[in-house]
């Protein structure tokens, strides 16, 4: 067991070179190798980049883009100035725990990725494997990090978290409370980095160009799909279509000659949180269903094949969630350890019922809340489970030849169910 705990300790060696080129045609783009001069648990000073790769055992390093602006088309891409986690140096890493892994550096620039969309509030982000455990909006920072966080406080353990406003010390103060692996912020107000170097292997981190995230709304990157042969898969980036709630489009359809419409359109408060929830599932592994209420997740399901089987996943998971939350608020523990405290006879079981029949009643935080698909609805199936939830809104691509359906599920609730179209389609995989 030694051995297997020491694996994740390990700093690898790297052979990537130290400059990378990339061609396109006659443009060249000029990378650099980022390492970072950090002390380990032994207090031995090493120079080196990522610690490893996703896994140990994998080599991986992080690069650069310190020359050349690509233009292919109409698409003029990103500019090397305006460097966000590849940027990273030592002076922003105001503890840097240990050297990162990829790991650390996907998920703080996943998270940045869904902040570049929400600026207009304190927000707050915890990713965990590249994808969002929980995200809000709140008054306060503080409050925004406390709605993420119950959101899903089991998976935010361990996470990424991520802020669109300088730390302050009652943010401080919860965060430390927690155990993250990073913690990236703006900046960060006198006295708060006192309280987060509590947590000695925490990874506090500047970003200090975050206040330049509303220009990465539009512009492109290039990805790259390595292929199991050598091969490369290019393309660009994808944009957000929906800038604000006119950008959604009312849902209607034709089938065999008939025309199909929503008969009703979302509320105020409903428009505000499908645009929060269309921006979140940007970021969000595909096949993806989201619901979200308040500004602040409910239940996320990622990375699932079929669209009615990532809907029952997302409610599942918003129902577990709920219980935890109110077990964790109302007892201090998680739901689990309750279950096992009521096994051991050290609890009732009638603190157990008692959640359960709250969680119930609330159907899991999920009454009054939206829907957000990342690809449209083949079948109403998938909208069918989550009206059964008492959502009251849905927001996908639309573009399904049976739309159809999904408009009559909406059509046929009472109360009835707004539905709008972003007729784009945000699959991320």
């Amino acid at each position: 067991m030694s051995d297997l705990k020491k694996m994740y300790k390990t700093v690898m060696d790297d052979h990537f070179p130290e400059t990378m080129t990339i061609a396109f045609g006659d443009q060249t783009l000029y990378y650099k190798k980022r390492t970072w001069k950090i002390a380990e648990d032994n207090g031995e000073l090493i120079e080196k980049g990522l610690r490893y790769g996703e896994n140990p055992g994998q080599e991986a390093s992080l690069y650069e883009l310190v020359k050349g602006n690509l233009t292919l088309g109409s698409c003029h891409f990103i500019n090397p100035a305006n460097g966000l986690v590849s940027a990273i140096s030592e002076d922003d890493m105001i503890q840097a725990g240990k050297h990162p892994g990829k790991t650390n550096m996907t998920d703080a620039d996943n998270a940045l990725n869904i902040l570049k969309y929400l600026t207009r509030k304190p927000c707050a982000i915890v990713v965990k494997h590249n994808n969002p455990c929980g995200a809000a909006y709140g008054a306060t920072l503080s409050e925004a990090y406390d709605k993420a966080t119950m959101a899903d406080r089991i998976a935010a353990f361990g996470g990424c978290a991520a802020f669109n406003r300088a730390i302050d010390t009652a943010t401080a103060e919860a965060i430390s409370r927690n155990y993250l692996e990073v913690v990236v912020a703006p900046d960060f107000e006198e006295g708060t980095i006192d309280i987060l170097k509590k947590r000695k292997n925490l990874r506090i981190i500047r970003i200090n160009r975050m206040d330049r995230m509303e220009q990465y709304r539009n512009i492109r990157c290039v990805e790259f799909k390595s292929l199991i042969d050598g091969g490369l898969i290019v393309q660009q980036s994808q944009l957000n279509a929906i800038g604000s709630k006119d950008d959604f489009k009312p849902a209607t359809a034709e089938f065999k000659g008939n025309q199909y419409k929503i008969r009703r359109m979302p509320t105020e408060k409903e428009y505000d949180d499908l645009l929060f929830g269309w921006n979140v599932e940007l970021g969000v592994t595909s096949n993806s269903v989201l619901y979200v209420k308040d500004e602040c997740t409910a239940g996320i399901g990622t990375g699932e094949q079929d669209r009615v089987g990532v809907a029952e996943i997302a409610i599942f998971k918003a129902y577990t969630k709920y219980a935890d939350a109110l077990c964790f608020r109302k007892h201090g523990m998680p739901y689990k350890t309750l279950e096992l405290e009521i096994a051991a006879g050290k609890k009732s079981p009638d603190l157990k019922a008692e959640i359960d029949n709250k969680t119930k009643l609330d159907k899991g935080g999920l009454i009054g809340s939206i829907m957000v698909s990342d690809a449209f609805f083949p079948f109403r199936d998938g909208v069918d489970v989550a009206i059964k939830e008492g959502i009251t809104a849905i927001v996908q691509p639309g573009g399904s030849d049976r739309d159809f359906e999904s408009i009559e599920a909406c059509n046929e609730a009472h109360p009835l169910v707004a539905m709008v179209y972003t007729g784009q389609r945000v699959f991320k995989h």
